[in-house]
């Protein structure tokens, strides 16, 4: 079963802001919204580029090389040219820490 990972302590992540985390050497950007703390690997699939450094538009982050769009909430791409998701962690705050899941490897 996969475990909870701490990555960050909440009050180091403004709203509206992200923080990109090496998880396991899986770049991880982890961002802020109203709503709470999400959890995407940042890389574009459509062409490896980071995500982190794009453009936070309400729930979607707009990769800075070609302009892909995914939801920073689900890892959803929105707008191409990128077609495949990235993926989403769960996240938990836990005693003021962000903590998330892999459960890919569970």
């Amino acid at each position: 079963m996969a475990e909870w990972i701490d990555v960050a302590a909440a009050d180091d992540i403004p709203l509206g802001d992200c923080k990109v985390v090496d998880v396991n050497d899986v770049m991880v950007a982890v961002f802020h919204l109203d709503d709470g703390y999400f959890a995407i690997e940042d890389i574009c699939t459509h062409d490896g580029g980071d995500l982190s450094s794009g453009w936070l538009d309400g729930p979607e982050i707009i990769c800075p090389r070609h302009g892909a769009r995914f939801n920073v909430k689900t890892g959803a791409v929105t707008a191409p040219p990128a077609y495949e998701n990235v993926y989403s962690y769960p996240v938990r705050i836990n005693g003021g820490r962000v903590e998330i899941k892999d459960e890919r490897w569970g």
